[in-house]
């Protein structure tokens, strides 16, 4: 009777425990572990919809906002991502990037973000500050990404100025870092 009791005891404390821990976790605004949750729920989700094929839609969450990237098939299937999207618990926004191209046309989008990545560094190379900055350009559906790291505040506005004002540029996405200019005295 005593081990029962004391196994009903330690079930209990272990119970309360866990919601204890799991109210602090939610209570403290722990962004980066609830957009990892996110993320992968959104995932979950994409996956055993039929209208949506997920492994095509890469998924990044960032406070709450949820960024869908990559091409479906239909607009029905853009429009059910986004929907599924939006019914995940703690999500704030969604914000649809997705491309609809037919699969016989997905090669033809692969070449444009080639293209568009040869044309931003093209610009760079026409602009002095950036010339030698050390820039980065990947492009992925129309998003470029640039990462490295600059100088100055300047030089990452520049850079993100002249990468947006090429052709076939949906968004770029500025993961440039400032250098450490202090210098030890």
């Amino acid at each position: 009777m005593k081990i029962k009791t004391g196994i009903v005891s330690l079930c209990a404390a272990m119970l309360m425990a866990a919601t204890l821990v799991s109210s602090v976790v939610a209570a403290s605004g722990d962004s980066e572990m609830s957009d990892t949750w996110i993320t992968a729920k959104t995932k979950m989700s994409l996956s055993a919809d039929q209208r949506v094929k997920g492994r095509d839609v890469k998924v990044e969450t960032e406070q709450g906002q949820v960024f869908l990237r990559g091409k479906v098939d239909t607009a029905e299937a853009k429009t059910a991502a986004e929907e599924i999207a939006k019914g995940i618990d703690n999500v704030k926004s969604v914000k649809n990037e997705l491309q609809v191209v037919a699969p016989s046309e997905r090669e033809e989008v692969a070449v444009s973000d080639e293209v568009i990545t040869k044309r931003v560094k093209k610009s760079f190379a026409k602009h002095r500050a950036l010339r030698k900055a050390g820039i980065d350009v990947t492009t992925n559906d129309g998003v470029v990404t640039l990462t490295g790291e600059v100088a100055n505040i300047t030089t990452s506005a520049d850079a993100s100025w002249s990468a947006r004002k090429e052709s076939g540029v949906k968004s770029v996405k500025n993961d440039l870092t400032l250098k450490d200019t202090a210098k030890a005295y």
